[in-house]
């Protein structure tokens, strides 16, 4: 995940650059009331309102303690949602909140507004003791008030906004999203964006038959890989003729010590240095390069709608079938694979990748745990697994997927179920694993 990318989902950045904006532009329009002076501008002075050294002290100390206000109260609001949030569908959702684009502009409007005035109020000044004149920015004070105009449309928006935000529907479309977007990113349609130009796993270099010849690239802290730069460790690899194994992939926890990657030939230090530096290690997983994360916040809201505190089957409907969207998705792509070369065609790096038996293995057997009390969600999991087995490309998925249908139906059995429902639950498990079966795999 690249600086930018960490950047713009930070809470703190759209607000910190519209303040930056609003200094600038209050510096700006200060400069040109100095120019313009008294000078009569036609229909612009017209518009302009000129209310005198007084007025405009109180109009902009108005406005600057209103948004102060405004801001604080918008934000106790956004902090009463998040934990609102967390603690109904999950504490991991609390980032799509954060990463809001629209919860962010919310709060840098009025923060900007607020500095804007402030930085416009202390322009107000004695130019001549003597006779009492004093400079006051006519045109930015004007444009103080416009902005203040613009904050009641911005907290309108707000309101609606925050009261769609906390919908289940909004928050697993956004969690869909992000999924997608993983997808797109890890799995590309483009096979040889994926494999490389020429994967017919020859190198420059002898590979070892071990690789514990090589040199071990350890962490030196502790968390979760949020991202490893593949395209930095192929150059690197390529300048130092040179074939890099990773040992671990985006959303495995390592702690201080662990290997990351192995080198061969053996690297030196600054090599080691280097190839460390291309494996992000954060606090908390992202979905951006971790499309396992990104599938498990929409098993999580299932989950959470599940338990017996919550009981809500429909919630668990909905974000089932969130996954079935992506997850159809992706097994339409071909899985990437594991080896990368170089623009010659050398092998040079060789990276783990998630499958997409992986996934499902995770959501079916989430399911299989605890949707057993609920007959509607199992019978939206083997929807999944239908429509998943259609659009699948891999031959050996069919009837992995046949096992996992039967598994989820010798679960439901051992609940003793009424017979109705055992019947029904039967019949469609019947028609999934007959279906996986017969049909072939898409291409």
């Amino acid at each position: 995940m690249s600086l930018w990318v960490r950047l713009r989902s930070s809470f703190w950045f759209v607000p910190a650059v519209l303040c930056l904006a609003a200094v600038v532009l209050a510096e700006g329009l200060i400069q040109v009331d100095q120019w313009i002076g008294d000078s009569d501008l036609g229909l612009v002075s017209t518009i302009i309102t000129r209310v005198g050294e007084s007025g405009s002290r109180d109009l902009l100390g108005a406005i600057a303690g209103s948004m102060l206000t405004v801001a604080s109260t918008t934000f106790s609001i956004t902090i009463a949602v998040l934990a609102l949030s967390s603690s109904t569908y999950g504490p991991r959702l609390v980032r799509n909140f954060l990463a809001d684009r629209g919860n962010q502009f919310v709060l840098g409007i009025f923060v900007a507004t607020f500095l804007y005035s402030l930085m416009v109020l202390r322009s107000i000044r004695v130019i001549d003791e003597g006779d009492e004149s004093y400079f006051v920015p006519h045109l930015a004070v004007n444009v103080a008030v416009l902005l203040a105009v613009a904050s009641i449309g911005v907290l309108v928006y707000f309101i609606h906004h925050i009261s769609d935000s906390v919908q289940v529907w909004t928050l697993a479309q956004q969690v869909h999203t992000g999924l997608l977007r993983a997808v797109d990113r890890l799995y590309p349609t483009d096979s040889v964006r994926a494999s490389g130009p020429t994967p017919d796993g020859t190198s420059s270099v002898e590979i070892p038959s071990s690789w514990a010849e090589g040199t071990a690239v350890v962490s030196d802290e502790a968390g979760y890989v949020q991202s490893i730069d593949i395209d930095h460790l192929v150059a690197l690899a390529a300048r130092r003729d040179q074939v890099i194994k990773l040992e671990v992939r985006p959303g495995e926890h390592v702690v201080k010590g662990r290997v990351l990657a192995r080198t061969w030939p053996p690297a030196t230090e600054d090599g080691s240095a280097a190839v460390r530096g291309a494996v992000h290690v954060g606090r908390a997983r992202t979905p951006e390069e971790d499309v396992e994360f990104a599938a498990l916040l929409l098993e999580e809201m299932a989950v959470r709608a599940l338990s017996p505190g919550t009981n809500d089957p429909y919630t668990a409907i909905n974000a089932l079938d969130h996954l079935t969207s992506g997850l159809t998705v992706l097994a339409g792509r071909t899985l990437p694979s594991p080896r990368r070369y170089d623009g010659d065609g050398h092998l040079r790096v060789v990276a783990p990748t998630v499958s997409l038996t992986d996934l499902l293995d995770h959501v079916i057997g989430a399911m299989r745990t605890y949707a057993l009390e609920h007959p509607t969600v199992l019978h939206r999991t083997l929807s999944l697994i239908d429509q998943v087995g259609d659009a699948c490309h891999d031959p050996a998925l069919p009837p992995h997927l046949d096992g996992q249908v039967r598994d989820l139906l010798e679960a439901y059995e051992a609940t003793s179920p009424h017979a109705r429902d055992l019947d029904a639950m039967t019949r469609e498990a019947r028609r999934v694993r007959e279906k996986l079966v017969a049909s072939p795999p898409s291409r």
